[in-house]
């Protein structure tokens, strides 16, 4: 029998259209934006660091764990068939959310492993002095240390696009670095700190023509936009679950099956061997390789879950209702004075990194934090792109689709009530 977690039906409503859904119902669904803070109603505008759950991802994750618990692979009993069922379903689920092959998708702990991943299973055994990586000005670091780990090991060099002053990449630039010594390009699809929407499958054509190898950190496209990797032509795409409605500690690396198969376990033990002798082991086939020891089984049932629900409502629907939530925003904190906006990208994401001159951006999300309103301080981890822009700190309001334009009023009203104390 199917586990009850596995074949829930998500509450969200079939639709297409972003005015035909009902946004309060959707909302109704996170419990923990009913939460206070401080007294003060909370208003949650940090969704680029993590996205909050509905209660049908909160139900299968604690449904598992109270009547299905067990480890996946390794048993013939009851319990051990139901964990192993789900897990893989989950893969099921959200292969076809991303319009990928469920054997060309490595289950992982997020993004950061799975460019890791890449890192040291494609690149470290291929890279070699002369060769070149390209970066981007706004990656995160996630998607910048593991390249300069690689390149310090193998002798290769570094080259970095940059930004215009609006804050998207200069692709005129970007297509004069990819010369014949660049081996691989890695770029991400949504910049966590611009909102910036790069042009993947432009870029991705270009660095193919060159026999360039792309990859994609998707962490903060997924979430808040479709995405079919299947048509970006890139090579390898990244992405995290506790992004996009899902449990912390999960994720996915998807990468084309000719290159998953060149590629060396990047760690031993568990689920990704075939055969165990002293004289030595044979390993598993993709992605299945790549899945060593116990993973993180109730989470990636979440992870599916989650996928399926975003799915009912609609990405295209999200998104556009995240477009009509940035636009309110941005005209909204344009009124405050002395604010400045960094990213004003033609193509952006509902992300608004800002500052307020004379301020700074820790004394303000701490006094905003006080009024109920949770926003992210600091460099977002993207040193070089703050470094670039001059400052060394940002408030960073990250929107999701179970927001509104109440919460950004509110948001605007005690940006204005906080500027008077520190200034």
């Amino acid at each position: 029998m199917t586990p009850a977690f596995a074949k829930a039906a998500p509450s969200a409503p079939q639709t297409t259209g972003v005015g035909a859904i009902d946004w309060a119902a959707i909302r109704a669904q996170f419990p923990l934006l009913t939460r206070t803070v401080h007294g003060k109603s909370l208003v949650y505008l940090d969704s680029a660091n993590t996205g909050q759950k509905p209660q049908a991802v909160i139900d299968a994750v604690n449904d598992f764990s109270a009547r299905h618990n067990a480890n996946v692979s390794r048993a013939v009993h009851a319990l051990g068939g139901e964990a192993t069922e789900a897990y893989e379903g989950a893969r099921t689920s959200l292969a076809r959310f991303l319009n990928v092959r469920r054997d060309e998708l490595v289950l992982c702990s997020g993004t950061t492993f799975a460019l890791n991943l890449v890192a040291y299973s494609w690149a470290l055994p291929r890279l070699k002095a002369g060769d070149a990586i390209v970066l981007t000005r706004m990656e995160h670091h996630a998607n910048i240390v593991p390249w300069q780990l690689v390149a310090e090991r193998t002798g290769a060099t570094i080259k970095v696009a940059e930004l215009t002053p609006e804050g998207e990449l200069d692709l005129d630039g970007l297509w004069t670095l990819l010369t014949p010594e660049v081996k691989l390009l890695a770029v991400a699809h949504v910049s966590n700190v611009l909102g910036t929407v790069n042009p993947i499958r432009e870029i991705c054509r270009e660095a193919a023509k060159r026999g360039i190898v792309t990859v994609v950190d998707g962490s903060q496209a997924v979430p808040h936009r479709p995405v079919d990797i299947a048509a970006l032509g890139c090579d390898f795409y990244a992405l995290t679950g506790h992004k996009m409605c899902g449990p912390t500690g999960t994720g996915g690396l998807w990468g084309r099956r000719e290159l998953l198969a060149q590629m060396p376990p990047f760690l031993g033990g568990g689920e990704m061997i075939k055969e165990v002798r002293f004289e030595g082991t044979v390993f598993n086939d993709p992605p299945m390789r790549f899945e060593a020891g116990t993973p993180n089984i109730a989470g990636h049932i979440g992870l599916g879950t989650a996928a399926e629900w975003l799915s009912s409502v609609g990405m295209a629907a999200i998104e556009a209702r995240e477009q009509q939530l940035l636009e309110h925003a941005m005209q909204a904190l344009q009124s405050v004075p002395g604010l400045r906006i960094f990213g004003t990208a033609r193509e952006k994401a509902a992300v608004i990194s800002f500052a307020i001159e004379g301020t700074h951006a820790h004394d303000l999300a701490t006094l905003l934090d006080l009024e109920g309103i949770a926003v992210r301080s600091g460099q977002h981890c993207a040193h070089p792109l703050l470094a670039w822009f001059g400052v060394s700190a940002t408030c960073r309001a990250s929107l999701a689709f179970y927001n509104t334009e109440a919460e950004i009023d509110a948001l605007v009203t005690a940006v204005n009530k906080v500027r008077t104390l520190l200034l």
